[in-house]
Parts: C-alpha cells; sequence; structure tokens
C-alpha cells in the first residue's frame, strides 16, 4: 500500500501548532459534566454515559433540545476568535459518524451538528484558522471509550449490590470492547470475525464528508477515525486506512491525511507504509496523566524522551502530530475514565477539591447545579469518581520540591501557597512537551482548548491565561528550544527511592541484571546484594540503576523499575532526614 508522488499535490511541510474542540459535537462527561448531572442518581433505564445513551434515554427530542442549547454555548465565535490571538494555527474538531449517516438513537438526535461545523468552518476562515476534521466516534466503537460515543463492552450489576444500600451498579473497564471492525474474544486477545459492513460503512462516511466539505477554504484535512484500539488487526486496519486515503485525494487532493497509531507508535508497524503518498502524516497521543507518581525530573526526562522516537518515526514513516496531549501528571479530573467510573487503581493520589462550578449552558440545563446537601450518587462504576456535596475533584498541587525530590509522596492534594511549585512545575513540563513535539515532529494539537471544570492541565486557553504555554508566536523561544538541554544531554541519574522495602529494592536490581548482566561483574546473581539493608542497600541499588538507566534510557526505559526509583539531577546527593537543615520544606508535617 504505496504510491507514487503526485507533483500537483502539496507536501506537509509546515507545522502545526493547535487545540482540539473536544466534549463539543462528540460528548465526553468529564469535558462538559453539567450535561450528565441530569443522570446522577439515575436507575438502569435513566442513567446516559456517552453520546448514543444520551440520545437514547432522554430521546431524540428531549436530546437535540438540550444538544443544540450545548452547541451554542459550548464552542462560540469569541472563543474561535480568543485562540486566534493566542496565535494558535489550526484546530482539531471531532466528529460523530453519525453526523453525516444517522443510525439508531441518533436519528433525529443529532439533527442540526453540520450546520455547526460549517459555522466553525466559517470562523475558522475568518481568523486564519485551519482545521483537521477528525472522525472520533465510528458505528459499534473503535475503542470501547466513551470518546467514540459509545462505551461498548458493558454490564449492569446492581442486582448483585442490592444489599445494605440496594446500588445501581455498573462495570465497564474490566470487560472493554471495540466491534467496530468486528467480534473480539477478551480471552485470546484476538477478532474472531471482521464486521466488513462497518468497514465500508465508515468508508462511505469518509466519502460524505470529503464531499460536504471538500471546497471549504478553512478544511486542513481529515483524520478517517481517532484511537483505534491496540487490539485492531492491523493489515484490515492498514486496508481501510489506504481506502480511505484514495477516496480522500480523489475527492479533495489537497487535503492533508492523518492516521493514527493504534497506541501502537511503532516504525516496524508504521515504516513503510504510505511511502511516496503526498500529504500524509502519523497521529500519536502522548499523556502522562496515567503515569505513575513520580518526582518533576522523571515527568521531565519523559516527555523529552519521546524525541527520538518521533524522529525515528519521521525518518521511517514521515511527518509525525502530537494529535492530543496535556499538562495533566495525575489522573484527578472528574470523570477522566467515564462517568461515575474509574479505572481500577485510579486515581493513584488524593485529588484536590473545588466548588462545582454553574452550568455554562445556563440553569435551564437540567440536573444543574449539583445538590450541595448530597454525597456521591451513584450508578457506580468500577471506581469512585463524582461531585460530592456540591465539591467536584480536579487535579492536584505540586509542591515544592526538597532536597530527595520525594516529598511528592507526602504533600497534601491542595499546598499551602508558600510552598505550592505548580506553576514552575507545569511551565517547565510545557516547554519540554513542546520542545519535543516541534523540534523534530509536525507539531500538535493540545487536548482540549477548554473544560467546564477549571483544569488548566486540559485545557489550553486555561494554561495560557496561567503563564504555562506561551502562545503561538513565543513558541520559537529560546526557552522552548534549550527546554530539554539537561535531559537530552543526561544531567539526571536514576536513584533509589528512601524508604522502601528492601524485597522491592531486590527485586529492581534482579529486574536490570536480568537484562543485562554485563552490568555488574557476577552477571545475575545477586547474592552480593541479598545482605545489605537500608541505606547500603539502596546505595547500591542507586549504581545498578543508573547504569541501567543511561545505557538505555534512549531506547524508552524508564527510572522506575517497579516504583523504587526516581530521577533527579545529576548533583543530588541523598541526605538523611536527620541531617536536612531545619529551614527544608521536608520538615513540614502535611
Amino acid at each position: 500500500m504505496t504510491c507514487e508522488s503526485d507533483d500537483h499535490v502539496s507536501p506537509f511541510d509546515h507545522q502545526v501548532r493547535g487545540t482540539c474542540l473536544g466534549g463539543w459535537l462528540v460528548l465526553e462527561p468529564w469535558i462538559t459534566p453539567s450535561l450528565f448531572y441530569q443522570f446522577l442518581g439515575g436507575s438502569e433505564t435513566t442513567t446516559a454515559l456517552d453520546m448514543y445513551s444520551f440520545c437514547e434515554v432522554l430521546g431524540a427530542e428531549e436530546a437535540n433540545k438540550q444538544l443544540r442549547r450545548h452547541w451554542d454555548a459550548w464552542v462560540t465565535e469569541d472563543i474561535i476568535k480568543d485562540l486566534a490571538a493566542l496565535k494558535v494555527n489550526s484546530l482539531r474538531l471531532p466528529v460523530g459518524d453519525w453526523m453525516y449517516v444517522p443510525y439508531g438513537p441518533f436519528i433525529n438526535c443529532t439533527d442540526g451538528a453540520l450546520d455547526y461545523v460549517n459555522k466553525l468552518l466559517d470562523w475558522a476562515f475568518k481568523y486564519n484558522l485551519t482545521v483537521l476534521i477528525d472522525i472520533h466516534g465510528l458505528k459499534d466503537s473503535q475503542n470501547g471509550f466513551d470518546n467514540s460515543g459509545q462505551t461498548s463492552g458493558f454490564q449492569w450489576t446492581s442486582l448483585l449490590n442490592n444489599w445494605p444500600q440496594g446500588l445501581i451498579t455498573f462495570e465497564h473497564w474490566p470487560i472493554r470492547n471495540a466491534r467496530w471492525m468486528g467480534e473480539f474474544d477478551k480471552q485470546t486477545g484476538e477478532y474472531t470475525s471482521i464486521n466488513y459492513d462497518n468497514i465500508q460503512h465508515a468508508l462511505d462516511v469518509v466519502e460524505i464528508v470529503v464531499r460536504t466539505h471538500q471546497n471549504h477554504p478553512a478544511v486542513l484535512g481529515l483524520e478517517p477515525v481517532n484511537e483505534p484500539w491496540q487490539f485492531t488487526p492491523i493489515e484490515h486496519l492498514k486496508r481501510f486506512y489506504w481506502e480511505a486515503y484514495l477516496i480522500v485525494k480523489t475527492h479533495a487532493p489537497l487535503w492533508k491525511y492523518v492516521i493514527h497509531d493504534s497506541f501502537r507508535f511503532d516504525t516496524n508497524i508504521w515504516g513503510g507504509f504510505l511511502s511516496g503518498c503526498p500529504d500524509r502524516a502519523l497521529d500519536t497521543h502522548i499523556y502522562q496523566a496515567w503515569n505513575i507518581p513520580a518526582s518533576q525530573a522523571t515527568f521531565y526526562n519523559y516527555a523529552c524522551q519521546q524525541k527520538k522516537a518521533i524522529a525515528n518515526m519521521e525518518r521511517e514513516f514521515g511527518p509525525v502530530i502530537v494529535g492530543e496531549w496535556s499538562l495533566a501528571t495525575d489522573n484527578c479530573a472528574m470523570w477522566l475514565n467515564g462517568f461515575n467510573d474509574n479505572l481500577s487503581g485510579y486515581p493513584m493520589l488524593p485529588c484536590k477539591y473545588v466548588r462545582c462550578p454553574d452550568p455554562y449552558m445556563g440553569f435551564d440545563q437540567p440536573g444543574t447545579p449539583v445538590d450541595p446537601s448530597k454525597p456521591i450518587q451513584g450508578p457506580f462504576g468500577t471506581g469512585m469518581n463524582g461531585p460530592s456535596y456540591g465539591m467536584c475533584p480536579i487535579d492536584r498541587d505540586w509542591m515544592v520540591e526538597d532536597s530527595d525530590g520525594m516529598n511528592w509522596m507526602r504533600a497534601p492534594p491542595e499546598v499551602p501557597k508558600e510552598f505550592d511549585g505548580t506553576d514552575a512545575v507545569m511551565r517547565n513540563l510545557a516547554l519540554k512537551k513542546i520542545n519535543t513535539f516541534s523540534l523534530v515532529g509536525h507539531g500538535f494539537y493540545f487536548w482540549n482548548f477548554r473544560t467546564e471544570l477549571p483544569e488548566p492541565r486540559w485545557s489550553y486557553m486555561l494554561a495560557v491565561q496561567n503563564g504555562w504555554i506561551p502562545s503561538g508566536a513565543s513558541l520559537n523561544i529560546d526557552d522552548v528550544s534549550r527546554a530539554c538541554e539537561k535531559e537530552d544531554n543526561g544531567q539526571y541519574k536514576c536513584v533509589a527511592k528512601r524508604g522502601m522495602i528492601s524485597a522491592n529494592l531486590l527485586n529492581g536490581i534482579r529486574s536490570c541484571l536480568s537484562r543485562d548482566p554485563t552490568l555488574e561483574s557476577q552477571g545475575t546473581n545477586t547474592s552480593q546484594f541479598e545482605s545489605m539493608t537500608d541505606e547500603d542497600l539502596a546505595s547500591a541499588a542507586d549504581t545498578v540503576f543508573n547504569d541501567f538507566w543511561t545505557k538505555y534510557r534512549l531506547e524508552g526505559v524508564t527510572c522506575d523499575f517497579g516504583g523504587v526509583a526516581q530521577l533527579m539531577e545529576s548533583d543530588y546527593k541523598y541526605v538523611p532526614r536527620s541531617e536536612t537543615p531545619s529551614n527544608s520544606t521536608k520538615n513540614m508535617r502535611w
């Protein structure tokens, strides 16, 4: 699936520096929770979790009424004007296939959605912005996420939770499924059949989208499907991408064509695909919100470490765009993993709470404002997450780092102002990410342009307002070009966290030596470490961990080793707590 270069078509020779208009035409409860408060305390037949069930539960007439109110308020011309003033040059617009070919509960529910697409394109053209149309949701879901339009792989479990409170409960994450491309066997992790009708439906939608918007000057191009999950049969996905590419180039030869990596950013998979075909790019999404909690340096290094992988893909495939990223370093954003749901084990640290804001679309919206007299309400998913007594969870603060770099483990979710290091951490992290995504790649789209809750780590507009992200006109500043100097030059070292259980440190050492016995004179034999305890063992682990990480960091190895290691600046030297100066923030008790 390659092609000869077409001299009549312009190459992908510029960077995008943009943001996504998420939560607008494809609903996501965490972005606009006011639309979903009406389902708190609901039953199995009156609860909506996503766009599909929103239409199904409310019915087409009422759902469309609420959607139009939402569409009018969430994205406005003033907002597009403001984004242009921030020197954004492109917008990524998520749309659903149902907007172009309605089916099931979407029939009549999303009437008028295309009028808003046309408005957006006109506003973008007016303010000199381009728009990448992103088909974010496909029939039967390409990933099982609510952001595909339908939470796929879902069952009610209320019957088993009728005592002592008679709870309404459901399960999603442990049984997630994606049926767009066929029937998936959760035992083998493979598809047992391919749904060619669904694939053809998606190709038909691609053609309708292209024909509908082919003459609008604001359109940059098309992304035919967002985030097909990692189990998608790769050869069938590539065939779909190829056929969709031909459709785009037949009807809109000047459009760019962007494909998602299916959570497999691997040159062995994508290298050589669409070789010689102009105007194509690979989209990868790089988040740290689901990373294991760690030190500031660990997050910084992870951000800069992506540079080599992007550069390799640019060489083997071609242009790479980071189509989604954020500044979140935790999983605290309310409903990030679904309405009243959460991934098992998340969030890994306590979250900060703020008063749930008034509804952005006005108080005519059912279910608003959040009732301040009620604790967290059902239905309940796998994890706990939702408003409680009028308070909503948001991302936690970063504390000014102490000498051992571990006070993030002890810090409260809301840090006293004099010890709050959030602004510095977020600006440093933003500069490093922009350095990585723009110096070696073809640019980025931040997710998202805004959020209803005050979440600047997920809101481009708030992040710029806070001074964390420089506006587009300033992206070429020295702060960006030099942001990863320490990381690129290896001015960090990987050390053992102090206070860890000895057995866990030993397991970390064994893990390193099993993968590279040359690190120690005795190879994989760890007997010399097994008699060590406390600081002697931690110091020995420092050497093994750092040698391994230094040798393999450019291949993507992280400094973690089972949660017992973290990165610190190269001049770091462990100082026992009793020897720390009394004015250190480490002596604060939280």
